[in-house]
């Protein structure tokens, strides 16, 4: 039995060349950025980008490298520290992880995943 799952945290330097090469929302990144705004905007876009990285979400704030939290505020022309109001457990959250998911190709693990 396993007393707790360890996941490994994404590493919290950064140079900037490694943080513009893993942080960096492209093309096809703004386009399911669409018109999020404020705090939405910018946790949907570290979400997308820390699945991108680590294949999982961040389980919070504490996960992303403050670094990258400014830099992709600063891409998204959103103000750092709204971040502190993204709605982690919300139906937004939710759906935000089901368009990072859709996107990567991932989906939701279930029930019926264990016995197969």
């Amino acid at each position: 039995m396993f007393s707790a799952l360890r996941l490994p945290i994404v590493r919290q330097e950064w140079s900037p060349e490694d943080l513009i090469g893993a942080w960096t929302l492209v093309e096809k990144d703004w386009r399911l950025v669409g018109n999020k705004t404020g705090a939405t905007r910018l946790g949907f876009s570290l979400l997308l980008k820390f699945f991108e990285l680590e294949g999982r979400f961040p389980r919070g704030l504490e996960d992303l490298p403050e670094v990258a939290v400014d830099y992709v505020a600063g891409q998204v022309k959103v103000d750092a520290t709204e971040f502190a109001k993204y709605p982690w457990h919300g139906r937004s959250a939710k759906y935000h992880r089901a368009q990072v998911r859709e996107e990567f190709g991932f989906r939701e693990f279930t029930r019926a995943d264990e016995s197969g």
